[in-house]
């Protein structure tokens, strides 16, 4: 296959992103003196900017391929909402399924960043689960949409927020099942086994180490295909993509397993790395079905975008132009 042809299949993908959308916002600015109130930094305010994030940052990766890209959440009805649906119409994420709960708020994080690098994080959010009314509503919601849709590939995307319950993580892997949609998800620790019976399952290290309570885990192809094992126990899942920093991706399937080193990168922020790994990897897989040549097309991702300050993009001409020098299957 060749690298165009890839990209084109790409192209042609239908996308759910299900999970918590997060408002990203960073405050640039320069500092050279510390403040006399407090031994904290001054930072002089240059420039305001306002970034998908969370499962938006997934759809954002999507998009960026060409994919056709739905997001599926819910958020609550105020200012911050309001700035998170102006930025999806901007670039071009449908959003005709997101839900807006008068007693949640949009989860958003700012950033203060000078010289390039973080100074302070303010997180504003709520992470309790739905309540069983919006529950109710959000499940029904997601499977209209599958049923109406009927998306190539469904991304469940879990940030600990409240929106992905165990109720409508099992709901929408059965309904998918039923319209024949491909399943990935990137988990965290909450409901690390809920993900029941889906395709890919992509943890980081870090969250096979907690999700399995490991305390030193060797990086070797003997041992991740154990962690792989027990994963699929548990899960009865068909693919392990467990993500490994500088180390690389590992992934294995139901016979086979591939470990493919990390390449040589200016690493700068590895702020959403994870997010741009999946959108790829889901993308990849349900365009070929070829599990190798999605863990190295998202390893390369992954770690393009760690070039970068801040949460990112992948570039689709970057990410082209370095897949060409893989000998595609």
């Amino acid at each position: 296959m060749s690298t165009n042809s890839l990209f084109t299949k790409i192209a042609k993908q239908k996308v759910f992103i299900i999970g918590d959308v997060m408002l990203d916002n960073y405050w640039f600015g320069s500092s050279d003196r510390m403040s006399p109130e407090a031994p904290v930094p001054i930072i002089s305010l240059k420039k305001k900017e306002s970034r998908l994030g969370g499962a938006l940052n997934v759809a954002a990766n999507c998009i960026a391929l060409g994919a056709n890209t739905h997001i599926l959440s819910v958020i609550g009805k105020d200012e911050d909402g309001k700035t998170l649906l102006n930025l999806c119409k901007k670039e071009k994420i449908k959003t005709n399924f997101i839900l807006q709960d008068e007693k949640r708020i949009t989860t958003t994080k700012a950033r203060v960043i000078s010289s390039e690098k973080h100074m302070l994080r303010i997180d504003h959010e709520q992470t309790t689960k739905l309540s069983r009314t919006i529950e109710h509503r959000f499940i029904n919601s997601c499977l209209k949409a599958i049923q109406i849709e009927k998306p190539n590939v469904i991304i469940l995307q879990d940030y600990n927020k409240g929106v992905l319950t165990p109720t409508v993580i099992r709901n929408v892997i059965r309904h998918a099942k039923e319209v024949g949609a491909t399943v990935c998800v990137d988990p965290k620790l909450t409901n690390f086994f809920a993900y029941k019976g889906v395709d890919i399952f992509k943890p980081n290290l870090k969250e096979v180490k907690e999700g399995l309570n490991i305390n030193k885990l060797s990086i070797s192809k003997t041992s991740l295909k154990k962690i792989h094992q027990r994963l699929q126990d548990k899960l009865k899942h068909q693919i392990s993509l467990i993500t490994l920093s500088e180390n690389g991706v590992f992934v294995q399937g139901p016979q086979d397993a591939q470990l493919y080193k990390a390449h040589k990168r200016n690493i700068v922020d590895v702020s959403g790395a994870g997010d741009t790994v999946i959108a790829v990897a889901a993308l990849v897989y349900s365009a070929t079905y070829n599990k190798e040549l999605m863990a190295q097309i998202a390893n390369l991702a992954g770690g393009l975008v760690c070039e970068q300050v801040g949460v990112v993009t992948i570039k689709k001409a970057i990410l082209k132009r370095a897949t060409s020098m893989l000998k595609l299957a």
